[in-house]
């Protein structure tokens, strides 16, 4: 990976290091769609399922459980499906998930509580589309925090 690194910086890529390029450009694309889809159908589990247990808990109480609900599900997904050649445990995948769940917990319900305080009268659905998008931004970084930290490739790893 080094070498891979070297020659792409130095401007001097062989037809090998070329191809190892297209190789880890298709490795990406193929975890991108995958995690893409599986943020998607979850994305909206969570919207669906904060948007009934708002019927009797309040924004920051609704958000967890569904957000605890759909991190676990999300994260065996993507265990299974976008990072399935990692060789990570499902105990270290759903622990590293769980720093991932706190950051989003916080972002999304913060962003939930600031939206009701500035809005009192807001319905369910608007606090539902403000989490939404919230929840899109988290999955950004936690695309990029589970790529990079918990489910490295053999090409991550040291010695």
């Amino acid at each position: 990976m080094a070498r891979l690194k070297a020659s792409w910086a130095a401007g001097t890529r062989t037809p090998r290091t070329r191809r190892a390029c297209a190789a880890l450009r298709a490795v990406w694309s193929r975890e991108v769609g995958w995690f893409v889809a599986i943020g998607v159908v979850s994305t909206g589990g969570q919207a669906l399922l904060y948007w009934v247990l708002r019927l009797w808990w309040p924004p920051a109480v609704a958000n967890l459980l569904s957000l605890l609900v759909l991190t676990v599900l999300n994260t065996e997904a993507n265990r299974r499906l976008t990072f399935r050649h990692a060789a990570t445990k499902p105990t270290r995948a759903h622990l590293g998930a769980g720093g991932l769940f706190l950051l989003g917990y916080l972002l999304t319900s913060g962003a939930v509580l600031w939206f009701t305080h500035r809005h009192p009268d807001a319905s369910p659905a608007a606090e539902t589309a403000v989490l939404a998008a919230t929840s899109l931004a988290v999955t950004v970084v936690r695309f990029v925090v589970l790529r990079l930290a918990v489910f490295r490739g053999p090409e991550g790893r040291r010695g």
